[in-house]
């Protein structure tokens, strides 16, 4: 019986020639990751357990994020907690305020993730590695401990649901588009506990970037993972970051699949999801005219060096509406630094935005960014649950960054195209999808 890509992971990191759906198995694995909500927690339940010491310090990452820089006394007192950790266990992989970034967009700049890799994070948005072809997936704090002393984690296989992408973008549609179209067509369940596993010829399309952003939301669909095949992209994406060596699998022409979903992504329009829900989407034509009250332009979804381009290209030479805050995060200290040595920080602040340092304080309505009471946010975030920016009573509309710059240009939610017209694709990409170092 053939396998999937998820499987054929499993099935390696298991030592067993073959694994099916359903199955329990232990697998070894390659990266276990914490955050400063989630890994004190862990780090509570490591020290019950009585373990002495991490599988393997180099295999640990420990990142604050969440409530970083500190918000208050609690937050500050979370991140000692996971900092002195990390320098009793001697982690090679702990990122201070100032170094670090947001999780999702820091442990692939790191070269952390690569190909093949296994990976469990404390946090729901784990999946977003399956960008390059890894199985990534977020587990509870008390499964990060068991993994931190052990290196291996219990799995039930997972079936999967095949993606078919064909076509290409057109004008202002990016990854951001394609994956809410996903979640919106099957739901917020639609894929519960499977691998949502890509393929198809319109992958090729598809940027670094833009897979990082469609793999992250895998889990609004209730995936266990989204995985995409490793290509010549992927391939000089990892040789960019990392002098490691990998594996790539791709999927068996036998393999099953529980159901296929064909996208043509040529034929979608910028697409956005209403509250309350990622399912709740629509096309931007049957949104234009929402007003809203902040936009926010960042995230492990959309906080990438090509993010900002794009919403830097809309915003240039116009202002943020009167009445408006607009809040530009970019995902890490990298990013944030390629931001400016381009001139996108600059538009940013021309045009009355506020850039902040990296955090996932918005997102979540932690710090930052929190909404009032009767307000509308459109945010390149990933949720937009009943007060997940902040009072019960605010709403989110999600959206990609394009549409995000431009609302924030209008006061209300519009087509890009109505703000500027849409450039080559290529031009976000150059000079390249990475971050660039200044060379002297």
């Amino acid at each position: 019986m053939g396998m999937t890509m998820t499987q054929k992971i499993l099935a390696a990191h298991t030592g067993m020639e073959t694994v099916a759906e359903g199955q329990l198995v232990e697998a070894r694995l390659d990266l276990v990751l914490g955050n400063d909500i989630t890994a004190p927690v862990a780090i509570d339940e490591f020290e019950k357990i009585g373990a002495a010491a991490v599988f393997d310090r180099s295999k640990i990452a420990l990142v604050p994020d969440h409530f970083a820089p500190n918000k208050d006394i609690k937050a500050a007192s979370q991140c000692k907690r996971m900092r002195e950790f990390a320098r009793a266990m001697n982690i090679e992989h702990y990122f201070e305020v100032g170094e670090m970034g947001i999780e999702h967009a820091l442990i692939p700049e790191k070269g952390l993730v690569l190909p093949g890799d296994a990976v469990i994070g404390a946090d729901s948005h784990t999946c977003t590695y399956g960008a390059v072809g890894a199985f990534s997936t977020g587990v509870g704090s008390t499964d990060m401990a068991a993994g931190m002393a052990s290196g291996t984690a219990w799995f039930k296989v997972p079936g999967a649901i095949r993606v078919t992408l064909t076509g290409e973008p057109r004008g202002w549609v990016s990854g951001k588009d394609v994956v809410l179209h996903l979640i919106g067509a099957i739901g917020v369940d639609g894929a519960l506990y499977r691998s949502l596993e890509f393929t198809g010829a319109g992958i090729a399309s598809l940027s670094m970037d833009e897979r990082f952003t469609i793999a992250n939301m895998a889990i609004e669909a209730g995936a266990k993972n989204g995985i995409f095949p490793v290509d010549d992209t992927t391939k000089a994406w990892a040789a960019s970051v990392s002098g490691r060596s990998y594996t790539s699998y791709q999927p068996d022409d036998d393999a099953i699949y529980g159901s296929e979903v064909v996208i043509d992504m040529s034929s979608l329009e910028p697409t956005v999801a209403a509250p309350n829900l990622p399912s709740n989407t629509r096309a931007i034509s049957e949104a234009t005219g929402v007003r809203i009250d902040q936009s926010v332009i960042g995230s492990c979804t959309n906080g990438r060096i090509e993010d900002l381009r794009v919403a830097a290209s809309i915003m240039r030479g116009h202002k943020v509406a009167k009445g408006v805050r607009c809040i530009v995060f970019p995902a890490t200290q990298m990013i944030y630094l390629q931001a400016v040595r381009e001139g996108l920080v600059e538009i940013f602040v021309e045009a009355g935005a506020a850039v902040s340092t990296p955090t996932c304080g918005p997102c979540l309505g932690g710090h930052s960014g929190v909404l009032a009471e009767g307000e509308v946010a459109v945010a390149t975030t990933n949720r937009n649950f009943t007060g997940r920016m902040g009072h019960v009573g605010s709403k989110v509309y999600l959206a990609s960054p394009a549409v995000a710059a431009a609302a924030a240009i209008a006061g209300e939610l519009v087509d890009p195209s109505a703000i500027a017209a849409a450039p080559p694709r290529e031009r976000f990409r150059q000079p390249g999808t990475n971050v660039q170092r200044r060379t002297e």
